[in-house]
Order: C-alpha cells, then sequence, then structure tokens
C-alpha cells in the first residue's frame, strides 16, 4: 500500500491508480500510517504490507519502522538509480533523467509550502473559523482561472480501528486537480504557525520545465484571497518557503 498526509503533493495518487496500490490519505502525524502498517498483526485485518508513506515535511519511510527513516530514503533512490543502470556501455542515468520521464509519463504536481511562523494565535484561528465556516458557499466559487470543485474542513476515519480524526485541515480542491490547503500548527517557534499548501498539476508535456514560482503564481493569489491572512496576521510575506 501506499499512504500520504493529506497536505502531501498528490504525484503519488496517479502511480498508485495505475499500479492497482491500495492508497491512503491521513492527517500530518505518523501514528496514522502505524496503524496502517499494523492492519493485519495487531488488527486482523487487510495486510498492506510491503508499505511506503511520505509526509509534506520530506519525511520517507516503509514498514519496517514506524517512524521516517532518511537512510533507508537514501537508500531507496540508490536502488532506483542502480536499476535504472544495469548496462555500463550506456550513458549514466541521473535522478534528474527519471524524474523527467515521470512527469513527460504522469505530468508534474508544482507544489510548495509556505509558512507563516509566530503569527498571534487567536488571529490565526479566526482566520481558520472563518474559512472553515465559509467551505459550503466557497464550493462552485470561481476565481481567476480556478473553480473550486469541493471545499471542506478534512475528516479522517482510520480504516483499521476506526477512530475519527476532525479539522485535519482547510481543503480547497480545484477542478483542474490543483489544491490550496491551510493548517495551523504550533510546533514551530513562539506562537502559531499558519502552513499554506499550494499544488498545481500540470499535464501539458510543454509545460513541465517552468519555475515553481512562475506555475503557481496564480494560485497563490487565490490562496492569499482565500485565506485573508493579511487582515488577521498582519502580512501575506511567509517566514520559509518550503
Amino acid at each position: 500500500g501506499v499512504a500520504r498526509s493529506m497536505p502531501t503533493s498528490g504525484a503519488v495518487d496517479l502511480v498508485a491508480k495505475e499500479l492497482g496500490f491500495d492508497l491512503f490519505e491521513t492527517p500530518t502525524g505518523w501514528k496514522y500510517f502505524g496503524n496502517l502498517m499494523d492492519s493485519k498483526e495487531i488488527y486482523k485485518g487487510k495486510d498492506y504490507t510491503p508499505f511506503i508513506c511520505g509526509e509534506e515535511s520530506f519525511g520517507t519511510g516503509s514498514n519496517h519502522v514506524r517512524e521516517k527513516d532518511g537512510i533507508w530514503a537514501v537508500l531507496a533512490w540508490l536502488q532506483i538509480l542502480a536499476a535504472s543502470n544495469t548496462d555500463s556501455s550506456k550513458p549514466l542515468v541521473t535522478v534528474e533523467d527519471i524524474v523527467t520521464e515521470h512527469w513527460k509519463k504522469y505530468g508534474r504536481n508544482y507544489y510548495c509550502r509556505w509558512d507563516f511562523e509566530g503569527v498571534d494565535k487567536a488571529k490565526a484561528t479566526e482566520m481558520m473559523d472563518k474559512m472553515r465556516k465559509a467551505v459550503k458557499k466557497n464550493t462552485g466559487r470561481k476565481m481567476g482561472e480556478y473553480t473550486i470543485k469541493v471545499s471542506d474542513d478534512f475528516t479522517y476515519v482510520d480504516p483499521v480501528d476506526k477512530s475519527i480524526s476532525k479539522q485535519q485541515g482547510i481543503r480547497f480542491l480545484m477542478t483542474d486537480g490543483s489544491r490550496v490547503i491551510f493548517r495551523l500548527s504550533g510546533t514551530a517557534g513562539s506562537g502559531a504557525t499558519v502552513r499554506m499548501y499550494i499544488e498545481q498539476y500540470q499535464g501539458d508535456k510543454s509545460k513541465l520545465d517552468l519555475k515553481v514560482s512562475e506555475a503557481l503564481e496564480e494560485l497563490v493569489k487565490v490562496a492569499l484571497e482565500l485565506c485573508d491572512i493579511k487582515t488577521f496576521c498582519g502580512t501575506e510575506t511567509p517566514t520559509v518557503i518550503t
């Protein structure tokens, strides 16, 4: 099986669909992956292993351990490179070559995360609550070249232990497959951190090598309008962009 945290890029979804893998979209937090890994051994349910999972903070792992594993991720890429370079008489196939071929086949998911760190928690909570109350009104709304297909507050029902996790992030899912997501976090530094995730799917083969900032420019404008973070938190300039 394959799992990703909800804010993580949906690029893996396209691969999982083609290969017929079970795919899970979970809240942020490794514990949700752990339940899926233990679905058979502990919960006597379906066996989803071998398993690969990852979060938008670049943590990746498999079912050999219940936590992200950077060494495993490096070894996985080395294995991919080895499998792509079995003939030493041919030119070296690089990571860039592999990624470019992936984009040609599946399209490219332009993606970035804006972090607004150290903002006033009460104001940030007020901003999130306003978006939460407007999810129904925003569904179907047209904004520039985008139309919001679904606007919601992500709720996860664990398929293994049936637990329910609510208010895991405000989502704006566009008709073209693009996404804008907002989460409020208190884990980084002082105050609160607003995380804004922007993802633009591009299937046009002539537009696979754009700069990320260029590809996401219009969607970023939509995201900032949706949250109105300048009014609530006094800025629309992120502390960190990843």
